[in-house]
């Protein structure tokens, strides 16, 4: 009976509960920007797809300057009568573009063979201010536009001033509330269509999943959910809903990351199914394969591409 107390005693003490570890609440870490709350589950469930032929190649000229040439053909979606009928016009066009990256500046340009034209700029104004701003101009009236946006970045929160065209502008603010939970809130006002709105989130993640919610006065209600299975592998799911359209919507999808692959992929609430497939061939040649499915409407999407470079 001696011999058994010890390893007794020893359990019992095993026991006993753990003290939790106190939180430092002057040191809690920097939020993500205000507009990435829901990057890891846009990545499972806003892939990329696409229909027709795609060809994407660049080519570095040194280590900051580069050039990209991009080509697509397929099918342009146009607005019908019918909600069950799609309309599709065979396009082909292609794109032109310059690259310029530095530790503090970042340059994106962008022409097209229909006129349009993109750029991006981002700067490094200091360690903790940055200056993003990105435009198009196009032939079509009233369909260019502007943004500039200031992002400051303190120890552990974040704020955003936005300016537009049209008389836009607005603020988002987050702050880390524990170093799991974060809180924030956006305004924005419009002027030339007289518009305002607030807008409430908050976001919680951990090592194994992410889990964020979004309301605004628009009537928008937002939520998703992500569960990393292992480092290669996730699930995600999403639920939307407007309070006065009362539309709703909701759908799920995966993330999977194989040795020389990557495969994307939903399905939602409307019965359309999705997958993407970004497939590395060799050192600097990707091949993608994509794929949307709507029974409902009887529209099948299919697309093939390389990406070189």
């Amino acid at each position: 009976m001696a011999d058994l107390l010890p390893p007794l005693a020893t359990a019992q003490i095993d026991a006993k509960p753990k003290v939790d570890e106190k939180v430092d609440y002057s040191n809690l870490p920097c939020p993500v920007p205000y507009e990435e709350l829901h990057r890891e589950a846009l990545m499972s469930l806003k892939a990329d797809n696409f229909e027709g032929l795609r060809f994407d190649f660049s080519k570095g000229l040194n280590q900051k300057f580069s050039l990209s040439h991009s080509v697509m053909m397929g099918p342009t979606e146009v607005p019908s009568q019918s909600p069950d009928t799609t309309i599709k016009i065979p396009t082909a066009h292609y794109e032109f573009g310059a690259n310029y990256f530095d530790p503090k500046l970042m340059l994106i340009g962008r022409v097209m063979t229909d006129g349009r034209l993109n750029a991006r700029v981002k700067a490094d104004i200091t360690d903790k201010l940055i200056l993003k701003a990105n435009g198009q101009l196009t032939n079509e009236p009233h369909m260019s536009h502007a943004m500039f946006n200031f992002d400051y970045m303190g120890s552990d929160y974040r704020a955003q001033l936005q300016l537009g065209n049209s008389a836009l502008i607005g603020a988002t603010y987050i702050q880390s509330v524990t170093p799991r939970l974060s809180l924030g809130g956006e305004v924005f006002w419009a002027g030339v269509p007289r518009k305002s709105g607030i807008g409430y989130a908050a976001r919680y993640d951990t090592d194994k999943m992410v889990a964020t919610a979004q309301v605004a006065s628009t009537g928008s209600i937002s939520m998703n959910y992500v569960q990393k299975i292992s480092e290669k592998v996730s699930l995600a799911t999403d639920f939307v809903y407007n309070y006065f359209s009362r539309d709703v919507a909701a759908s799920v999808g995966y993330d999977y990351i194989l040795r020389q692959s990557r495969v994307r992929g939903k399905i939602d609430s409307n019965g359309v199914a999705s997958a993407l497939l970004e497939e590395r061939l060799s050192m600097g040649l990707n091949f993608l394969l994509s794929a949307e499915l709507d029974h409902k409407k009887k529209d099948y999407k299919f697309g093939f591409g390389l990406t070189v470079g």
